[in-house]
């Protein structure tokens, strides 16, 4: 069994239900898992680290990402868009993805994830191009290299531009290709024990490119094999004419009437809930991935973040796609969040370390899981940790609960650990050689972007 051993860690925020910080502690991690943390450990271990200057995290759990979306960033001519411009425009080129385009943008945007902490990603796909082979696999297989724990979709699109939704006819399916293929992926890839390093949800895409029949098979199916189900919901208020115009409801009171709420869904963004619906996120146990980078990027407003904490939304973090962000740190969204809710709402917004919580147990909770999230014995083994001795932390350890987003990280994390191994140490991935991924991926995008 592999094992290792942190010894006298200099502070150890565990973000468990007592929220301790402790001082001095050492964690013992086999075979994948938390074994034992407390002081002057005699322990052997395959791998011992030196913890006398690092302050020990959970390791952070994205709960919303497009990582196809790496390979079409930064682009001038969507800068000024909105999402539903924004989606028309980047269709005609996510239309073109493949397998190798997929595997590649896989790998750096977890690469990028995992090398700022991120030990658990969760993916939503969506774009099936015909016969570009098993997608989900590939990512599956980047997750697996990179030795990062994945949760990944199985997303849908059925509404072309010809049925009144965005996508072109070339990346949407029918329902029943959509769900034997749904079913198939479950079976082969979902694994539903302690410990997981990888799991399937149900992930229609949106509202405005799916029909409300895609919607109601897939929460059936869903519940049928006991996974979770996801979508985008309230992002922008286009989305909440279109289900006006459509359906005569708003668009939460539509999810309700195909059965899309309770404590096995999460919806993206959530950002025009009225109050009404936010008690009822609330009463039902469904939850809210908070994507406050995008959201801001695509001008589509700020999410009632404060409000749903204080009456017990299940709240969870999120980077969201690559194009609608640019990048892939949650440290970096967990800096905004705070700062942005600070801007907002003043003394009502989250703490610091109220959103250091979000990020991990919160965003555990969405995905179902209560084996990550936290540091605690009988957890999975994952956690970064950072060098206090940094020039950029100078003076701002005293508090390391708040200290990620009241001061927030410029760089990579000194160690990420996941399911007990290291894989990213001194801020380079240890599994797999960066520059050669970098020259790999940077020729794909010249051959995908046509440029």
């Amino acid at each position: 069994m592999a094992s290792l051993l942190i010894k006298k860690i200099e502070s150890l925020v565990t973000c468990d239900s007592e929220d301790r910080i402790l001082s001095g502690a050492d964690i013992y991690c086999e075979d994948g898992f938390i074994k034992q943390i407390g002081r002057n450990l005699s322990l052997d271990a395959d791998e011992v680290i030196d913890g006398s200057h690092l302050i020990c995290y959970p390791g952070l759990v994205n709960t919303h990402h497009h990582l196809y979306q790496q390979f079409s960033r930064n682009l001038p001519e969507v800068q000024g868009f909105e999402l539903f411009d924004w989606l028309k425009y980047l269709y005609e080129i996510w239309k073109n993805l493949d397998g190798e385009a997929v595997r590649l943008s896989s790998l750096t945007g977890m690469g990028e994830l995992m090398k700022n902490g991120c030990t658990t990603c969760f993916d939503h796909h969506y774009v099936f191009p015909a016969g570009q082979g098993d997608l989900i696999g590939a990512q599956l297989g980047a997750a697996k290299e990179l030795g990062i724990r994945m949760h990944a979709s199985r997303g849908s699109m059925d509404l072309s531009k010809k049925d009144g939704g965005l996508p072109p006819d070339s990346v949407v399916q029918t329902i029943d290709e959509i769900m034997a293929d749904s079913a198939a992926l479950i079976e082969k890839y979902h694994d539903s024990s302690k410990g997981s390093m990888s799991q399937i949800v149900l992930a229609p895409c949106s509202p405005f490119s799916v029909s409300g029949e895609l919607l109601r098979q897939s929460a059936i199916l869903a519940r049928e094999y006991n996974v979770r189900l996801h979508t985008h919901l309230c992002e922008t208020r286009d989305e909440e004419n279109y289900t006006l115009e459509r359906y005569g409801l708003r668009p939460f009171a539509y999810m309700e009437t195909l059965g899309w709420s309770g404590p096995d869904v999460w919806y993206a963004h959530g950002i025009h809930f009225n109050t009404d619906e936010l008690h009822a996120l609330a009463d039902t146990g469904t939850g809210v991935a908070h994507c406050p980078i995008s959201n801001m990027k695509l001008s589509s407003g700020i999410a009632r973040i404060p409000e749903m904490l204080k009456l017990g939304v299940k709240v969870g973090l999120a980077v969201d796609g690559s194009a609608s962000n640019d990048g892939s740190s949650l440290l970096e969204e967990m800096r905004v969040a705070y700062l942005l809710h600070r801007l907002n709402s003043g003394a009502d917004a989250p703490t610091g370390y109220d959103i250091l919580k979000m990020a991990t147990v919160g965003s555990a909770s969405l995905l179902g899981r209560d084996d990550i999230g936290s540091i605690a014995e009988g957890k999975c083994a994952d956690m970064f940790m950072v060098d206090s001795r940094r020039i950029e932390l100078a003076g701002a350890c005293y508090d390391p609960g708040s200290m990620l987003c009241t001061v927030g990280l410029r760089g990579a994390v000194d160690y990420t650990i996941v399911n007990g191994k290291v894989t990213v140490k001194q801020g380079r991935i240890c599994t797999l050689d960066e520059a050669a991924l970098s020259e790999a991926a940077g020729k794909k995008i010249r051959e995908y972007l046509g440029k």
